[in-house]
């Protein structure tokens, strides 16, 4: 989910403000340093010229996460009212491809009525991304838990609310292993909820998990535990480990999953932003788009929204640190939540926003 110092989010005390200007003063800092001098070695493009809006209907709000099907349909993605929506091309919009128990049993969920309620109520999608060989989608919503939706849509079952006697509290990022079906997931927070997001950041939380869903065994392992604000996961291309986004520290992990490092993790990339959701880029170049929820520095000047991270020149793909290879910028979203690549196409989905885009960037 997104992290913005905007005013909507600015509910919290002025200390609490205080310690996310800092953090974003230190953080920023360490990551301009990383590079060699003191300017960006990589290139900016904006996507604003080629961005092609795909509205969602009202009163829905905030598409965090976009998934397409083993057919490449889509982009699917949740919404602010907790369904599933489908884009079915600029003749039939946006479609409804599935709901939880809440919108059949709680009226004010009906989505007839187009009623704006708090999110806590109907359920609030975050990541979410398909099993492609049962055509299952995951979905991570922050409220109700981890769910399973068919391939023919419908009703999203709920598959598990807990790990190790915890109840989740605030799920987050997702992604699914395709080759062992395993759903990999993070648990931002033990003690704040996603309507007190701006909290996990300034009051230095350290409750956030990352676990496992085994739909074979129906069973949920927590890897690790005690995490600062874990947010977008994305599942290496060999599947030898996960690259998590932590939005305070301003930086990629690498937790291990299998080989002779299992178990254990390192910083992997330090980026120029609040990192959001992680998806690997396209054409197996081993890298990864990373969403930064981050607001303007000037009025002058498009905010970076995303950069792509590779492994640094001399290392194997999945090997070694890696470094921003590119970076994107542009006005048209508040905040920018996540990218996904697919075909020459970035997919850009963002949680404050009431529309998705797709754009078309040059060769890269």
């Amino acid at each position: 989910m997104a992290f913005t110092c905007s005013a909507a989010a600015a509910a919290a005390s002025a200390l609490a403000k205080l310690l996310v200007l800092v953090a974003a003063v230190v953080n920023t800092t360490t990551a301009a340093s990383a590079g060699a001098g003191d300017e960006p070695t990589y290139e900016t493009q904006s996507i604003d010229p080629s961005l092609a809006v795909m509205t969602l209907p009202a009163p829905v709000t905030g598409p965090e996460s976009l998934a397409f099907d083993g057919r490449g349909d889509g982009p699917y993605t949740g919404g602010s009212d907790g369904r599933i929506l489908r884009w079915r091309g600029g003749r039939l919009g946006w479609t409804e491809f599935a709901y939880n128990s809440r919108h059949k049993s709680v009226g004010v969920c009906s989505p007839e009525k187009k009623l704006v309620v708090p999110e806590s109520v109907c359920g609030r999608p975050l990541g979410l991304q398909f099993h492609h060989a049962s055509g299952d989608l995951y979905v991570a919503d922050a409220y109700l838990g981890l769910l399973r939706v068919p391939a023919r849509g419908g009703l999203a079952e709920v598959v598990a609310t807990e790990a190790a006697g915890v109840p989740f509290n605030f799920l987050n990022g997702l992604d699914v292993d395709q080759r062992t079906g395993d759903v990999y997931f993070t648990d931002s927070s033990s003690t704040y909820r996603r309507s007190q997001y701006l909290l996990v950041v300034a009051m230095g939380d350290e409750t956030g998990r990352l676990l496992r869903y085994d739909a074979r065994r129906r069973r949920v392992t927590v890897l690790h535990s005690g995490l600062p604000y874990p947010n977008g996961v994305a599942v290496s291309d060999d599947g030898t480990h996960v690259v998590v986004a932590h939005t305070g520290l301003c930086e990629l992990r690498r937790y291990w999953l299998r080989g002779p490092r299992a178990g254990k993790s390192e910083t992997f990339a330090e980026v120029p932003g609040y990192p959001d959701n992680v998806r690997r880029d396209d054409g197996g170049r081993g890298g990864y788009w990373v969403a930064l929820s981050r607001e303007a520095d000037s009025d002058d000047m498009a905010p970076t929204v995303a950069v792509r991270v590779t492994a640094a020149a001399g290392k194997k793909k999945g090997g070694g640190a890696a470094v921003v290879a590119e970076a994107l910028a542009g006005f048209s979203f508040v905040t920018v939540s996540e990218v996904a690549e697919r075909n020459g196409t970035l997919w850009v989905g963002s949680v404050d926003t009431p529309y998705a885009g797709a754009a078309v960037m040059g060769r890269r």
